[in-house]
């Protein structure tokens, strides 16, 4: 989340609120492409690479990888050679070449980079927000909730959160990570391969590009092992349903056109889309069909005053939290409003930290069953809540983009 302090922040600071990132309705091109590499280090602050995700392209049966002239066509528009990349390449933020635009989102598969060892390090987005930040406040901001526990979901997640997940992303400071959830897709029905996350999760805003290397892990470390038995776990143990890479992504204009690493611009429109696929090929099943669920999208879900309670569900990396394991948060919300420009924000009492970003919040749709209706977008660190976007026009503008691109596929 990105943080903002009395300072907001996500690390500590005083009251740093942890903000994911909003972001206006932007197209991200993701190009199918399956690349084998040598895992980078952990954390590494060099590390990062656009990540366009996608199934190995059609080829011989010996295994060798067969790339479409118009993918080739399209990295190199880039500078991106192929063998080049898959070799570290990835791991240039020159700004020059950091691709900022939304249509130049490339985030090809490079096989066995998040390992256990990788996924496990891989830290929360340190952003920080200033509470002058919310100077612009349209005067209808409810009293800070009371500060809220956040509970252990208890392993193994899949059995009770089974669309819930890390998202996995390389930055210029180095492995990065938030929280996703498995959505519904009403142009599959059943068979969805979207994610639900924040868009400060896939893309740095006004000042720099998408990120690199996404990918979405459901229900990592299913059986909610502690931190130290991790250290020789397989990756079968962390990623039990598979590591499935972002090939397509899009969030708002507002995040991109607004959003950066400190202050609270965009928060209102701090919501994205991936479209993921295996990372090791498909067997036939989509996202949804192998972990056995998504969650339907509300885009109509009530106004605060009529949600009697929300739940926060994430994966909070920054202290005392150390990433490892799933929590949850359940309050009712109020409002809260930071610039008169912009629509109000859920807030809920929730003590989790940096790492719980773009996780999604469960509500009672308008059919009267449970929906996803907001993501951890901000939330002060010590203060004990956190915020999400209300999820409008704008919102759905990026789902069915997504939605329709994919659709019958």
């Amino acid at each position: 989340m990105r943080s903002i302090r009395p300072s907001f922040t996500t690390r500590g600071h005083e009251r740093g609120r942890r903000r994911t990132s909003p972001v206006p309705v932007t197209v991200a091109l993701v190009s199918a492409l399956a690349l084998t590499a040598t895992a980078c280090e952990s954390g590494d602050p060099e590390a990062g690479g656009d990540a366009s995700a996608s199934a190995p392209a059609a080829g011989g049966g010996n295994g060798e990888i067969r790339i479409p002239d118009h993918i080739k066509d399209k990295l190199k528009e880039h500078g991106i050679d192929v063998d080049e990349w898959k070799n570290g390449a990835w791991k240039n933020w020159n700004k020059d070449d950091w691709l900022r635009e939304a249509q130049d989102f490339v985030n090809p598969i490079i096989e066995d980079l998040w390992d256990p060892d990788r996924m496990r390090d891989a830290e929360e987005p340190d952003q920080e927000v200033d509470d002058s930040d919310l100077s612009g406040d349209q005067g209808v901001t409810d009293p800070e909730p009371r500060p809220v526990q956040a509970q252990a979901v208890p392993p193994k997640y899949h059995a009770s959160a089974a669309t819930a997940g890390k998202l996995l992303f390389d930055s210029p400071q180095g492995s990065m990570v938030c929280s996703a959830t498995v959505v519904e897709d009403p142009a599959n029905p059943g068979k969805s391969n979207l994610v639900w996350t924040a868009g400060h999760c896939v893309h740095a805003g006004k000042k720099g590009g998408w990120y690199r290397n996404i990918a979405f892990v459901p229900s990592y470390n299913d059986a909610g092992k502690p931190t130290e038995e991790l250290q020789n776990a397989t990756k079968e143990e962390v990623a039990p349903y598979g590591v499935w890479w972002g090939d397509w992504a899009q969030t708002s204009d507002q995040w991109i056109e607004q959003g950066g690493a400190t202050g609270g611009d965009g928060a209102s429109y701090d919501f994205a889309v991936i479209h993921v696929t295996p990372e090791k090929g498909s067997d036939g099943k989509s996202l949804e069909e192998t972990v056995g669920a998504a969650l339907p999208v509300d885009f109509a879900a009530p106004a605060v005053p009529q949600v009697k309670s929300l739940k926060a569900i994430g994966y909070p990396a920054a202290p005392p939290y150390d990433g490892q394991k799933l929590f949850q948060c359940e309050d009712k919300p109020g409002r809260l409003s930071i610039s008169a420009a912009d629509p109000t924000m859920y807030r809920i009492g929730c003590s989790m930290t940096g790492g719980s970003s773009g996780g999604g919040w469960v509500g009672t749709g308008s059919d009267g069953k449970p929906a996803l209706v907001s993501n951890t977008s901000i939330g002060p660190v010590t203060a004990g809540w956190l915020a999400g976007p209300r999820l409008g026009e704008e919102a759905k503008g990026v789902f069915d983009a997504v939605s329709g691109k994919f659709a019958g596929q």
